[in-house]
């Protein structure tokens, strides 16, 4: 359950700790003083999108946190799944949101992210505002009331694996029907494309090697000439002693003299070492110069070449790989058209297997929701007549459709307000008090096959008064034994319910405005309940009534 809620700087509320108990919880106070914040507060802990506008005025940061205690040992086994641990059956979410945009969000202390927040929450907490009772207008939730109260999960998940193949297989079989003129013509491009690649007989790298080529052979007369004045340098060539023949000469004269001076005896050694590095080193030029006969011919082939790897990386790639792997994806998809008629026979099998399939898993959903609608609309008509609408009829409309994501079947609930009316659409027909107690009463049916222990009900009792509000004040009790209900109300019949009552209010502090939530006890709660009933102007009589109220309510 959520056990407190600690909000800074949201809206009109600087600073404010609440305490919430087991059971029926509710919130009551004037128009204005900020029950709606409170609500507020709640979604953006739960990782809900938020405006920088909730930041109060003035102010930098918001801070919201949420302590949950008593998590059920399944709820902290999804919950650790999502890497996270639920120490004691205990999680404190925390959410800063800064006023430039940005923020943080952690779970006991360890960073997250909204969406981690969003997922955790719905295991926690169930939220219903006035926007949720608009939502029964949308067919699309009906279906999701009855699979939910019929647990038919474990029916939804074959079916909708097998319709996952079926569109992936019906994809590709439309992908294979293309005009007949337009698939010939795709050949040929393709077949020139393949012949103009593989032509080319194109290897990776060979780019590289032949720019390195190119450039020698453009700075041919540069290297030959410094090889020749290198070779010429060592071995002096015709004109005389090279640097070879000197070192002979050096190395001998040094022989001598180390006879009489040891000390230059090393100094021999080296020089007849560094000679014969030398002679090594003539040799290797000379072995160049009579390999390098550059001819102006080869320059032209290179040239060509690379030309012609211009020309197909600007048509298939940036680089000759990129050439290589179009080709290939060319050649796939030449062969894939080439064999298209018998691949598409292939997949039109598969199709009306699949679809068959589909159908029988469909089958059966539908005979399931069939009886689960049935269970279901008795449960909420019975928590309809409850509160006070005898003579509302609910119905379903369950008619076939074609094959989609949750199977066959077209889920509608239709509603007769009064004897003798045919059922029609709730678009049509409900109003919004009937709304919110249609939607009451499906939370409570639904209320005991979900894991969820926090249900909180935004003035669920809007558009309703007297005897029917003051048996949704009773429903709502009923819904929170063994559970956590908050409520936010602006009717003395349903907050007269609660077991903990607590109560919005605003002040105006040095030109500020400050709301404050205060916890009530017995004898504040039959002035809050007096108020509630007439105003300021609080008699004995609307106190003795208030008294009543509560003590009829078990309070």
């Amino acid at each position: 359950m959520l056990s407190q809620l600690y909000i800074e700087n949201i809206a009109v509320i600087q600073k404010a700790t609440i305490q919430l108990d087991h059971g029926f919880n509710v919130f009551t106070g004037e128009t204005g003083a900020g029950k709606t914040i409170l609500i507020s507060a709640i979604n953006a802990v739960l990782g809900a999108r938020t405006s920088r506008s909730i930041i109060r005025s003035g102010e930098n940061r918001a801070v919201v946190s949420a302590l949950f205690t008593d998590i059920s040992p399944e709820v902290a086994g999804q919950v650790e799944e999502m890497g996270y641990i639920a120490e004691d059956g205990q999680l404190m979410i925390h959410r800063e949101m800064n006023a430039d945009g940005g923020g943080s969000c952690r779970i006991n202390g360890r960073p997250a992210t909204t969406a981690l927040l969003r997922q955790i929450a719905s295991l926690l907490i169930d939220i219903h505002g006035q926007r949720d009772s608009q939502e029964l207008l949308s067919t699309e939730k009906h279906m999701a009331f009855v699979d939910g109260f019929g647990e038919l999960e474990g029916d939804l998940a074959p079916y909708r694996e097998v319709y996952k193949k079926l569109q992936e297989t019906k994809e590709k079989l439309e992908s294979l029907q293309m005009d007949e003129s337009y698939k010939l013509q795709r050949q040929d491009i393709l077949q020139y494309q393949i012949g103009e690649i593989e032509g080319a007989r194109l290897t990776p790298g060979e780019e590289e090697e032949l720019l390195s080529q190119r450039e020698i052979i453009r700075n041919a007369e540069k290297i030959t000439g410094a090889l020749g004045l290198s070779y010429q340098l060592l071995t002096g060539g015709e004109e005389g002693l090279g640097i070879v023949s000197a070192l002979e000469s050096l190395g001998e004269e040094l022989d001598t003299a180390s006879r009489f001076i040891e000390e230059l005896g090393d100094y021999r050694e080296k020089t007849e070492d560094l000679r014969y590095e030398l002679e090594e080193l003539s040799s290797t030029l000379r072995g160049y110069l009579d390999d390098y006969n550059f001819d102006s011919r080869q320059l032209d082939e290179i040239e060509g070449r690379l030309d012609l790897i211009h020309r197909l990386k600007k048509k298939y790639g940036t680089t000759i790989q990129e050439i290589l792997d179009y080709g290939e994806r060319s050649a796939q998809e030449l062969d894939e058209l080439t064999f298209a008629d018998e691949r598409a026979e292939k997949l039109r099998g598969e199709v009306e297997a699949l679809t068959a399939e589909a159908k029988k898993l469909a089958a059966v959903l539908t005979g399931k929701r069939k009886e689960a609608g049935e269970r279901f609309i008795q449960s909420v008509q019975q928590e309809l007549a409850y509160l006070d609408m005898p003579g509302v009829r609910l119905t379903l409309r369950l008619t076939q459709r074609e094959l989609g994501p949750s199977g066959q079947d077209g889920v509608e609930f239709l509603i007769s307000a009064n004897p003798g009316e045919e059922p029609k659409p709730l678009s049509k027909t409900a109003s919004g008090g009937e709304l919110s107690r249609v939607m009451l009463s499906i939370k409570n049916v639904l209320a005991g096959r979900g894991g969820v222990g926090t249900v909180i009900f935004d003035e669920i009792d809007t558009g309703v008064s007297g005897r029917a509000a003051q048996k949704i004040g009773l429903k709502l009790a009923q819904v929170a034994v063994g559970r956590q209900v908050i409520c936010v109300t602006h009717l003395a019949q349903v907050a007269a319910y609660a077991g903990h009552h607590s109560r919005i209010y605003k002040q105006v502090e040095e030109d500020r405005t400050y709301t404050h939530v205060e916890v009530l006890d017995r004898e504040e709660r039959v002035q809050e309940l007096a108020r509630i009933n007439v105003g300021e102007n609080i008699t004995s009589t609307a106190l003795d009534s208030a008294r009543e109220m509560l003590t009829l309510a078990g309070n």
